[in-house]
């Protein structure tokens, strides 16, 4: 007959038994976790090159709008920061380069021209742009 410290070994020989495949299956479920939240999205929610270009034609327009920007940095900052904030992108570093331009004109208009930060900022989220939309924030 088995005494209650001998039953105390047997089950943890079982469980000696067991701790390999169950780790297996751990670190196997962990790694499936690991791998669906990885930061590329499955090629059968990736945007197409259309919908891209759809966007961008959207940001050219918005951006030929509004007084030259030669001559009223500061008025074509502000006739910018609405149009750009309706433009929508299923390309989620599209719409962030939107935002951020968006952003960048609101800071300038804000700062009335006299920001060179948000000047800075202006050229960098435009340059970001034309990566995406070449020629469109020229």
């Amino acid at each position: 007959m088995a005494t209650p410290s001998d039953q105390g070994v047997d089950r943890n020989r079982r469980l000696t038994a067991l701790s390999p495949p169950v780790l297996g299956l751990a670190a196997l479920g962990l790694a499936t976790l690991l791998g669906a939240c990885s930061s590329q999205a499955p090629a059968s929610h990736s945007v197409s090159a259309a919908a891209v270009h759809a966007t961008c034609t959207k940001v050219s327009a918005a951006l030929s709008d509004g007084p030259d920007p030669d001559a009223d940095p500061v008025g074509y900052a502000e006739a910018q920061i609405r149009p750009l904030g309706q433009i929508h992108s299923a390309d989620v570093q599209l719409r962030t380069a939107i935002s951020k331009l968006a952003d960048a004109y609101r800071a300038l208009y804000a700062s009335n021209g006299s920001s060179s930060a948000a000047k800075l900022d202006v050229a960098a989220a435009s340059k970001r742009i034309n990566s995406f939309c070449p020629g469109a924030a020229s």
